[in-house]
């Protein structure tokens, strides 16, 4: 166990040296909370603790008496879908999801509150201009990235943790200047690769990272709600939106068209897929909104003014 100040509540971060992970160790630190991360990375630091995803070890002694545990572990999908690929993809989420159960049930004073990642991916493609995806109306899509979310939601839920409050956060695109999704686009724009993707019709659901941890914060301090939580921005936005947005910002010489077929090349040649920016996410915070939930950067255009 780590020599921490016993007046002050713990979190523990499964996964939490990552872009997000840095993040909610900041906020949650900077508001009086002590912090352990546990992640495959080897670290000398003393709030870091080594694990491998799948086995209970020393690590689980640092669920006893704490305050929440948040899991952020799972491989990235920013890769090709290959048969090895996705099966790392889905077995890292199940196993360290399984796992996290486990050894929340072995817990003589578990953690209160378990928040596991998920993602508004699972979610249907839609580009409907009316219908957005609510926690209680939303359509359930089709195809591997769905079936991983619905198995990763189903390990959160088979865990027998009767005394911890589980949440499952369905996170959409998550908008930092320091990591994720926004440094890429921000780059690209600034090369002219600011037209619209593809049909530029598909919805873009998106959060500023601050807002993240605001939102995680109010989860976990500010209602005693369990269950699915859609975790994005109030006012999602098409993609030539979007992209004219950033054309506005960044004022590029040229400006350069990306139908789908070249988007196809490029994401073969990146090693990744087009998905990441051809699914159409529209999806809305409803749950959040309904406990009084406020967003610091309810619209895409003052996210993303402050993170340039």
């Amino acid at each position: 166990m780590h020599s921490f100040p016993e007046n002050r509540p713990k979190i523990v971060l499964a996964g939490g040296n990552g872009f997000l992970g840095q993040h909610l160790a900041q906020h949650f630190q900077s508001i009086g909370y002590r912090i352990v991360v546990i992640s495959r990375a080897s670290s000398s630091l003393p709030n870091h603790v080594q694990w491998d995803g799948r086995i209970i070890g020393a690590w689980a002694v640092e669920l006893e008496g704490a305050a929440a545990v948040i899991n952020l572990a799972g491989r990235t999908v920013d890769c090709r879908y290959t048969a090895a690929n996705k099966r790392q993809i889905l077995s890292s989420r199940i196993d360290s999801t399984r796992v996290l159960g486990e050894a929340i049930a072995a817990c003589e004073r578990p953690p209160q509150v378990w928040l596991n990642s998920s993602t508004a991916t699972i979610y249907a493609h839609n580009e409907n201009w009316q219908r957005a995806n609510t926690e209680e109306n939303g359509k359930i899509g089709t195809g591997f990235s769905v079936e991983v979310a619905q198995a990763w939601e189903a390990a959160l839920w088979a865990a027998t943790t009767p005394n911890t409050r589980r949440i499952a956060l369905r996170t959409s695109i998550v908008l930092g200047s320091d990591g994720g999704a926004f440094p890429v686009m921000k780059k690209l724009a600034k090369w002219g690769l600011c037209m619209p993707q593809g049909s530029g019709y598909q919805w873009i659901s998106w959060l500023h990272v601050h807002d993240f941890c605001r939102a995680v914060e109010f989860l976990l301090n500010e209602t005693d709600q369990a269950g699915v939580f859609n975790v994005c921005a109030p006012a999602p936005l098409m993609n030539r939106d979007f992209n004219a947005l950033l054309a506005q910002e960044f004022k590029p010489l040229l400006r350069l068209p990306q139908p789908t077929w070249l988007l196809e090349l490029g994401a073969f040649v990146l090693r990744t897929e087009t998905e990441l920016i051809l699914k159409s996410r529209k999806v809305v915070p409803q749950r959040l909104l309904d406990l009084g939930f406020w967003f610091r950067f309810p619209t895409c255009e003052r996210a993303v003014a402050d993170l340039i």
